[in-house]
């Protein structure tokens, strides 16, 4: 998420870690762990210290607060008769395609 919140994409990171996009891309997906001294770096990279990528970890107060809200908001979408048309749509979408019809429905809803 803090990679995405700077625009930052996997082979930038990797670039900056010394290691490979698909390095990255395991680290992200939890297939690999990230040793103490790598997070570090990362969180150097990202601009932000490694405590941040604990914030709202399982079990905390944060985090089931946060999965109540998006739970509800998901609920109440999956309701809308149009749900299910619009994700088999979007996923179809190119990435710069799904990008540009988020900020569309952004700024629609603002």
């Amino acid at each position: 998420m803090r990679r995405n919140m700077l625009g930052m994409n996997q082979h930038t990171l990797g670039l900056r870690i010394g290691l490979t996009f698909q390095q990255v891309q395991k680290y992200e997906k939890g297939t690999n762990r990230v040793g103490s001294s790598r997070l570090q770096q990362i969180a150097d990279v990202l601009e932000t210290t490694p405590a941040w990528f604990f914030e709202g970890a399982p079990g905390s107060q944060q985090d089931r607060a946060f999965a109540d809200a998006a739970s509800a908001e998901l609920a109440a979408f999956m309701a809308d008769h149009y749900a299910l048309r619009l994700v088999r749509g979007f996923v179809k979408l190119r990435p710069g395609l799904r990008k540009s019809f988020v900020e569309l429905i952004e700024l629609a809803g603002a």
